[in-house]
């Protein structure tokens, strides 16, 4: 830990070197990856049903001592005791402010999620890059109603109107909605040529989307990378009757309140949503090298099981102070590791798409066209 109580790794502008035994990807994405093989603190801290009890109350906010010994039925001093373990660990954040009699210490949680890697030793560190992408900054929009966007000062434009999606307001948008169709994103990337990227992840808050809200309201989602499909997860509602802790004053309790957080990873082996396999598809394929922008489409296939659109939150609604957030890990190239020639991409590529007019090609992704 350094003096700010946050893990170790010498951070840079949008990078973080991986030399600790802790990675802290982002004080905003409030997301820490730790390997099973190390952090004994950490694990410690966590082999514990009182403390394991202590942070499912915290994840709905911020609580104070005795506000946490009236739910959990356990002494004072022994959740002060739990409490100590779970801040030297650096899982919460205490500080004392002024009360009805005097100053109460306030918890809160550091991290909303926690990854245990199971890397092997012998892979090679890397680097990270980060990038951050407002909601409202997609590139092409194709939404069907029940849609619409809004910032954090009102709605932009009109409700259900598609129309809406290209105001120039809708750069501002930290939250938007369709019932159908996709929104796509691109990426810069200005990892050097001579670095080689292994791994890239998507983390996004997201849910499915219909009038009102339904909090059992199946919906398939698909992402494409650079118009290579990832793979699909299914949301299982859209979620309402408990207020975002983001949303502003002025949004109606009666509408979408906030998502889950899901993580979208592709690598050499395939690619996982939240650690899970969901397809075959490897970076190689997806054609994310050095230097090249990448591509980001989300949205539901004409042939999905449950068409049931999709809410896609900005860091002023929902549950996660986050935009689109973006990761590419990276390291040096080794001698086996060297980029496919430029027709072998051409190639490759052209195999994992289906025939379609230019038109289609440069605005809607296979399973999108109508």
């Amino acid at each position: 830990m350094n003096q700010l109580g946050t893990p170790k790794g010498k951070m840079k502008k949008g990078l973080f070197e991986l030399d600790g035994d802790k990675r802290l990807f982002s004080m905003e994405s409030r997301i820490l990856e730790c390997k099973l093989t190390e952090n004994s603190e950490l694990f410690q801290a966590l082999a514990s049903e009182t403390r394991l009890r202590i942070l499912q109350q915290l994840a709905d906010g911020e609580m104070n001592i005795s506000e946490l010994q009236q739910v959990l039925g356990v002494a004072h001093p022994s959740v002060s005791k739990h409490i100590q373990v779970l801040e030297q660990a650096g899982l919460i954040v205490c500080e004392y402010r002024p009360g009805v009699q005097g100053m109460q210490k306030r918890c809160r949680l550091r991290y909303d999620r926690i990854i245990f890697s199971l890397e092997s030793a012998k892979q090679p560190h890397g680097q990270i890059e980060e990038v951050q992408m407002p909601v409202g900054l997609y590139t092409i929009a194709y939404p069907k109603p029940t849609c619409g966007l809004a910032s954090s000062e009102g709605i932009i434009g009109f409700f259900d109107d598609p129309q809406s999606f290209f105001l120039p307001e809708r750069a501002k948008a930290q939250i938007l909605w369709m019932a159908d169709g996709f929104v796509e994103y691109v990426f810069p990337n200005n990892i050097p040529t001579s670095m080689e990227i292994y791994r890239v992840e998507l983390s996004l808050e997201i849910c499915s989307e219909c009038p009102d809200y339904n909090n059992d309201y199946p919906s398939d989602i698909t992402l494409w990378i650079n118009g290579v499909e990832v793979g699909t997860w299914t949301s299982p509602g859209d979620f309402g009757g408990h207020r975002g802790r983001l949303n502003p004053s002025w949004w109606n309790d009666r509408l979408t309140q906030h998502g889950m957080l899901k993580i979208w990873s592709l690598d050499q082996t395939g690619s996982y949503v939240d650690g899970v396999l969901v397809s075959e598809t490897t970076i190689d394929q997806a054609l994310i090298l050095p230097r090249q922008p990448i591509t980001v489409r989300i949205g539901i296939k004409p042939d999905a099981k449950h068409v049931g659109g999709f809410n896609l939150f900005g860091r002023g609604f929902g549950n996660y102070e986050q935009d689109l957030l973006l990761r590419m890990h990276y390291h040096e190239k080794t001698s086996d590791s060297a980029a496919p020639s430029r027709r072998n991409r051409r190639e490759l590529q052209e195999s994992l798409k289906t025939p379609t007019s230019p038109a289609q090609e440069s605005t809607i992704p296979d399973g999108l066209s109508s």
